[in-house]
């Protein structure tokens, strides 16, 4: 069986594990406050963000970071379960930063 990306215990070149704490962003606070709300709306299941996280391609995976993935994988749980559509959350953002400009 084929080991994916995500699976890490005994790959003799993953190399350490970064354990230093650092100090949240804004946008990383807020991708825990958006998981906590869609989690507490019973939008999102904890194991559904795992299967999106798990799911991502190999190259996309070791590309983004920790909160990365995690507001990819809810991007893509919003999508697959017909919350929003892709266009909508663009156009969120879009608006988003235009009122940061």
């Amino acid at each position: 069986m084929e080991r994916r990306v995500h699976d890490r215990g005994g790959w003799h070149d993953a190399g350490a594990i970064n354990k230093a704490e650092h100090e949240l962003s804004m946008w990383e606070k807020r991708t825990d406050a958006l998981m906590n709300l869609l989690k507490g709306r019973r939008m999102i299941w904890t194991d559904e963000l795992r299967r999106a996280i798990e799911s991502l391609a190999p190259g996309d995976y070791e590309q983004l970071s920790y909160y990365e993935r995690r507001i990819v994988a809810i991007k893509s749980l919003l999508i697959e379960k017909r919350i929003l559509t892709a266009a909508e959350i663009d156009q969120q953002i879009n608006e988003w930063n235009a009122c940061r400009s």
